[in-house]
């Protein structure tokens, strides 16, 4: 007779075990959220928007926490992990796109009009993304989902990442100067990360292959090359190695009439000197 399979109760769906683990944990440690800010130096709010659902947090807390409770080394990073990278999270037409990046080696960007989204501060994503009417839940749901993306750039064995980035795109300001300020300020930030490289494209290089065109190409575990390309209104997944060619030698063309990494970084730190302050109350 066949063993019969325990069943935990537990669920299935990554994101929400993940938020039940950390429910448990803190029950049996018996502690409050002000309690876990105290002692690991997080705003307690924190917390209780990861037991909760709302957000994953990063890495750094993930381990803080997996110290605090002193529970399985790796248990809770790996359950964040497969929660960061669960495709289910984003919308249908996104979701094999999203797995393949997760899974990512290496990934190259052209980004004609808004930044990347691996590169967008909380403000940014809200405010790009509700563009599309979006209802209050469903907009929470996939401002967290990109940001939860961005952990590709912090995990053990980072995503390489190199960006081209449109001034357009860079010339285009969020409706608060404080938040896009920040944005600018996330991009000097994350610029610095030794697996980030990112570049300006100028107004100036003119008509170019790739104008109107976002594109991104991964590499995947299996050394094959995937190209993604999106407009305002569709995306789709190119595999074709032909077509992926095609797009790679109109990539590169792009980026030899990008600035410098360096160049490119002064760039938008001139930016930030010259972008608005909220005025004082």
């Amino acid at each position: 007779m066949p063993h019969r399979r325990v069943v935990s109760g537990r669920s299935q769906e990554p994101r929400r075990r993940f938020a039940e683990e950390l429910r448990l944990l803190r029950a049996q440690k018996r502690v409050t959220f002000r309690e876990l800010g105290e002692r690991l130096g997080w705003d307690r709010s924190q917390f209780a928007k990861m037991e909760s659902g709302e957000t994953l947090g990063g890495p750094e807390v993930v381990e803080a926490l997996e110290q605090f409770y002193d529970t399985t080394p790796g248990l809770l990073l790996a359950l964040w992990e497969l929660a960061v990278s669960d495709p289910t999270q984003f919308r249908e037409r996104y979701r094999r796109y999203m797995t393949l990046e997760a899974g990512a080696l290496s990934m190259w960007q052209y980004s004609a009009g808004v930044l990347p989204g691996l590169l967008q501060t909380r403000d940014y994503a809200g405010e790009l993304l509700a563009q599309g009417g979006l209802s209050a839940e469903e907009l929470r749901t996939q401002v967290e989902a990109r940001i939860g993306r961005q952990g590709l750039l912090t995990r053990e064995s980072p995503l390489q990442l190199r960006v081209i980035v449109s001034e357009t795109a860079l010339s285009t300001p969020l409706q608060k100067s404080e938040s896009w300020r920040e944005q600018l300020e996330h991009l000097n930030t994350v610029g610095l990360y030794s697996n980030v490289t990112m570049q300006v494209l100028p107004q100036s290089a003119g008509l170019h292959a790739l104008t109107n065109t976002d594109t991104i190409f991964l590499r995947v575990v299996d050394g094959q090359t995937v190209a993604w390309v999106e407009t305002g209104y569709s995306g789709e997944l190119v595999q074709e190695p032909t077509a992926v060619d095609r797009l790679q030698l109109r990539y590169d063309r792009v980026r030899d009439l990008a600035l410098s990494p360096e160049k490119s970084r002064q760039f938008i730190e001139r930016m930030l000197e010259e972008a608005p302050c909220e005025p004082s109350t």
